[in-house]
């Protein structure tokens, strides 16, 4: 005699379907997901990145993380030096190295 909340009916033990083997499927299907969306893009990345870092030269023109653009006059093991404008040298890691301009980029600046 409930008029607010309904009786619940349990179902039929016997009339449940399935698999232990969804969850395994579902997970699978994540994972895949993660390594094609996350994972290998941001390794791609990466090794890209190291390239870059490995093929920089004197001469180069390159702008770093935090904007600067400039001209590479020295290039050490773990250090770049920049120059951003005549006579103005600054030292940058390598790692703040975002990339390389194609060369004149900075003249038509």
């Amino acid at each position: 005699m409930s008029f607010f909340i309904p009786e619940a009916v349990a179902a039929d033990p016997a009339s449940a379907t399935g698999s232990g083997f969804e969850p395994l499927i579902m997970l699978a299907i994540f994972g895949l997901i993660f390594y094609f969306m996350i994972w290998r893009p941001q390794s791609k990345r990466a090794k890209e990145h190291k390239n870059l870092l490995a093929d920089l030269a004197k001469g180069d023109e390159i702008i770093s993380s935090g904007g600067m653009a400039g001209k590479v006059t020295k290039v050490t093991d773990n250090f770049v030096v920049m120059e951003i404008a005549d006579g103005v040298e600054v030292k940058l890691q390598k790692a703040a190295v975002a990339s390389v301009l194609p060369k004149g980029t900075l003249k038509a600046v």
